[in-house]
C-alpha cells in the first residue's frame, strides 16, 4: 500500500517525490514526532502550574465563594479601617477554598482554552518561520550544488516543480504540526470552541503558509548574492514581521482604522483574534469589528472578515506565483513585466485607499478620514515606485538588443510607444510614468473632492489647491529624474551597475534632506531649497505658488536634458550593436 502511494505521488509530482525521499527518513521522522510530543507535554504541564491545590485562595477566580469575600474586602477598603483590613487579610492567609467549592468545570474549560490558544500561536511561528528558513536554505543549497539548473531543464512545468518544493521541503515541519493537531482539536472541543471556527483557523494557517512560502521561494531565487546568509535573512524578516504585528494586535491602542490595516492582515493575528477573542487577552472587543473597506463594514461578521483575509492572501499568492514562473526558468528576467507592474500598482492603490476610507468616528468626513493617512500613503508609494525603478529598468545588454531591433526594423508597424509601454527590454521611463499616473489619479480625485466639498479644510486654508497640484507635479518630476538617472547608470559599461544605480539614487534621494536637517536649514525658513528635494511637501505651506511653479519648470528642464541624453545613448547603443553584428557576419 505504501509503495502504491509513493508511486502515485511520483506520477502526480516527481519533484515532490524527490523532496519527500530526501527528508522522510526513519530517524528524521522519529525526531519530528518526538519533538512534537515533547512540545505538547510542555504546553500541557505548563498550563497545569495553576492547578488548584489545598491552599487555593478564597478570592481566586475559580472559588465559588470569591465574590462574597471580594465584596467584604472592598467594603473594608472603603471604610479605611486598617485593623479590620489586617485581620481580614490574616483570615484569608489562614483559610482556603474548600475543594467542593472549586468550580472544576470552569477551570478545565479555561485551561483547555489556554492550551488550544498556546498551540495556535506555536503553529503560526513554527510553520511560517521554520518553513521559510527551510525553503530558502534548500534553494541556496541547490544553487551551490548546481542541481537547480538541472531542475530548470526538467520537462516538468514550473507549477509542478514549485508545488513539489512547497509541499516537500517543509514536510518535517508539517509532521510536527500534524502530530499536535489531535491535542489541538481535543483542547478546542473541551473549551467549547466551535469546530467551524477551528477549521477556519486551519484555513487561515494554510493560506498564510502558501503566501509566505511562495514569497520565500521568490526571495531565494532573486537574492543569490546573499549566499549563505539568505535563509537567516528571510526567516528573520518573517519572524520580525510576525512579532511586530503581534505587538500591534495585542497593544491596548490597537486600532486598525488606517492604511496599516492592509499590512496587518498579511499576518494572521487580528483575524485569529477575531475568531478567538481570548487569544491576545487584551479585550473581548476585537478591533477587527470596526474594520471597513471603502466604508463597507467588513468587521460586522466573521464570514466577511475571514473571506477578505483569505481573498487578500490568495490574490497576493497568485501574483507571487506569476513572478516565480518568470524567474524560475530565466534567472536573468525581471521579477515582473511592465504590464504586471500596472496591475500591481493599481491593486496596491485599491487596498491602501480602501483601508484609509473608514467611517470609524462619528461625524467624520471624507476629508477627515484620509488626511491622517497621507504620510502612510507617501511612504507606501515611494517605496513601491522606487522598487519598480529597480525591477523594471533594463541593463545595457537588454537595451542594446532592443535598440538594435528597433534600428533594423525601421519599417515595423509596431509603434515605439507601444514598445516603451509593454516591451521588457525597452527603457522603463514610460512604464514608470504610467505607474506614477496610477498612483496620482486617486490622490487628485481626493484633492478635487475635498477642495470643493470642504472649503475650510487644511488644504484650502493653509495651502491652496493650486499649490497642492503643483507639489504633486514636483514629486512626479523628481521621481522621473531619479528613474532617468538610474537608467543612464545601467547603460554604462562599468561592472556592478545595479549597485551604482541603487547607491546613486539612495544618495540623491535621502542625503540632501539629511544634510539640510543637520545644517539647520529648515523648510519654513528656506522653503525654496526644500522644493528641489525628494520631500517638497515639507515646504509647500511656506512657499508662494509662483516659486513652486518655477521649481517645477526647473525640474522639467533637467528631466528633458536627461531624457535627451538617454535617447542619444540608446540610439548609439543600437547603431553600434548593429554594426558589430554586421561586422561579425
Amino acid at each position: 500500500m505504501m509503495l502504491n502511494l509513493i508511486d502515485k505521488i511520483g506520477d502526480w509530482n516527481p519533484q515532490l517525490l524527490r523532496e519527500l525521499k530526501g527528508r522522510l527518513k526513519i530517524f528524521n521522522v522519529a525526531i519530528a514526532v518526538a519533538t512534537s510530543l515533547l512540545l505538547q507535554l510542555v504546553v500541557f504541564l505548563y498550563q497545569l502550574r495553576e492547578f488548584p491545590n489545598d491552599e487555593y485562595s478564597l478570592t481566586a477566580p475559580y472559588c465559588r465563594l470569591h465574590k462574597v469575600y471580594e465584596l467584604k474586602q472592598n467594603q473594608l477598603y472603603q471604610q479605611s479601617n486598617q485593623s479590620q483590613i489586617d485581620d481580614f487579610n490574616y483570615f484569608l492567609s489562614k483559610n482556603f477554598c474548600p475543594q467542593n467549592e472549586i468550580d472544576w468545570q470552569l477551570w478545565w474549560r479555561d485551561h483547555w482554552e489556554y492550551i488550544f490558544l498556546s498551540l495556535s500561536v506555536i503553529f503560526v511561528f513554527t510553520l511560517l518561520v521554520a518553513g521559510t528558513y527551510l525553503l530558502i536554505n534548500d534553494l541556496a543549497k541547490e544553487e551551490t550544488r548546481g542541481t537547480l539548473n538541472f531542475i530548470r531543464l526538467s520537462p516538468q512545468s514550473e507549477t509542478s516543480i514549485l508545488t513539489g518544493k512547497l509541499l516537500g521541503v517543509p514536510s518535517l515541519i508539517y509532521l510536527v504540526i500534524l502530530a499536535a493537531v489531535p491535542l489541538h482539536l481535543l483542547a478546542g472541543s473541551s473549551a467549547k470552541i466551535a469546530f467551524s471556527y477551528i477549521f477556519t483557523y486551519y484555513a487561515i494557517l494554510v493560506a498564510s503558509c502558501i503566501f509566505f512560502y511562495s514569497a520565500a521561494l521568490l526571495f531565494g531565487l532573486v537574492s543569490r548574492w546573499f549566499s549563505g546568509f539568505q535563509p537567516w535573512l528571510g526567516s528573520g524578516a518573517v519572524l520580525l514581521f510576525l512579532l511586530t504585528t503581534l505587538l500591534m494586535a495585542s497593544s491596548y491602542n490597537n486600532g486598525i482604522n488606517n492604511s496599516t490595516a492592509w499590512l496587518r492582515i498579511f499576518a494572521p493575528w487580528d483575524t485569529v483574534n477575531y475568531l478567538f477573542p481570548n487569544l491576545l487577552r487584551v479585550s473581548n472587543d476585537s478591533p477587527m469589528k470596526n474594520l471597513e473597506f471603502f466604508f463597507l463594514p467588513l468587521g460586522k461578521n466573521v464570514v466577511s472578515v475571514v473571506s477578505f483575509h483569505l481573498l487578500n492572501l490568495g490574490l497576493c499568492s497568485y501574483g507571487i506565483l506569476q513572478a516565480l514562473k518568470r524567474c524560475f526558468r530565466n534567472p536573468q528576467a525581471s521579477i515582473i513585466s511592465k504590464g504586471q507592474s500596472y496591475l500591481l500598482v493599481a491593486f496596491c492603490q485599491v487596498m491602501i485607499w480602501g483601508f484609509s476610507l473608514q467611517f470609524w468616528q462619528k461625524n467624520s468626513s471624507f476629508y477627515g478620514q484620509f488626511e491622517p493617512n497621507l504620510i502612510l500613503l507617501a511612504i507606501y508609494n515611494l517605496g513601491l515606485i522606487f522598487s519598480l525603478i529597480a525591477i523594471l529598468s533594463p541593463h545595457r545588454q537588454d537595451v542594446q538588443d532592443w535598440a538594435r531591433y528597433r534600428h533594423q526594423e525601421v519599417s515595423s508597424r509596431k509603434s515605439v510607444w507601444q514598445d516603451l509601454i509593454w516591451a521588457e527590454k525597452s527603457p522603463a521611463l514610460v512604464a514608470i510614468a504610467i505607474n506614477l499616473a496610477i498612483v496620482i489619479i486617486p490622490l487628485l480625485v481626493w484633492i478635487l473632492i475635498t477642495s470643493v466639498l470642504y472649503t475650510d479644510n487644511w488644504l484650502n486654508s493653509n495651502i491652496g489647491g493650486f499649490k497642492v497640484l503643483l507639489t504633486v507635479a514636483l514629486s512626479v518630476s523628481i521621481i522621473m529624474i531619479y528613474a532617468t538617472i538610474a537608467q543612464l547608470i545601467l547603460l554604462l559599461k562599468t561592472p556592478k551597475r545595479s549597485f551604482w544605480a541603487i547607491g546613486t539614487i539612495g544618495v540623491v534621494s535621502f542625503l540632501p534632506p539629511m544634510i539640510l536637517g543637520f545644517l539647520g536649514i529648515s523648510s519654513w525658513d528656506y522653503p525654496t531649497v526644500w522644493l528641489f528635494s525628494t520631500f517638497p511637501w515639507a515646504a509647500i505651506q511656506y512657499s508662494e505658488a509662483t516659486t513652486v511653479l518655477m521649481a517645477f519648470l526647473a525640474q522639467l528642464s533637467v528631466l528633458a536634458l536627461l531624457n535627451f541624453q538617454l535617447t542619444k545613448q540608446v540610439r548609439l547603443a543600437g547603431e553600434s550593436a548593429t554594426k558589430a553584428l554586421l561586422a561579425g557576419r
